[in-house]
């Protein structure tokens, strides 16, 4: 079941709505104000493939967590401090 962010064009509020099928995409609503004026946000997403391979020791304080840092958003952590 796909999370999907939000942004409130009436409030400004963000919100995020956990949609269970591809029916109730409709049915989103701004759960600040109500409105149904909102705009779905690019989101970043996380996932693990269980391997053991990765450094254990890094505690991704420094924001590296293991990857490379190419600078801007290329390893895809934009305003994830």
């Amino acid at each position: 079941m796909p999370i999907f962010e939000y942004k409130c064009n009436d409030c400004n509020k963000k919100f995020d709505v956990l949609h269970k099928s591809s029916a109730n995409l409709e049915e989103v609503i701004c759960p600040a104000c109500q409105s149904k004026n909102h705009k779905k946000l690019l989101s970043s997403f996380s996932a693990s493939t269980g391997s053991s391979s990765f450094d254990g020791g890094s505690s991704c304080s420094d924001g590296s967590c293991g990857v490379p840092s190419y600078g801007g958003c290329a390893n895809g952590m934009c305003g994830l401090n």
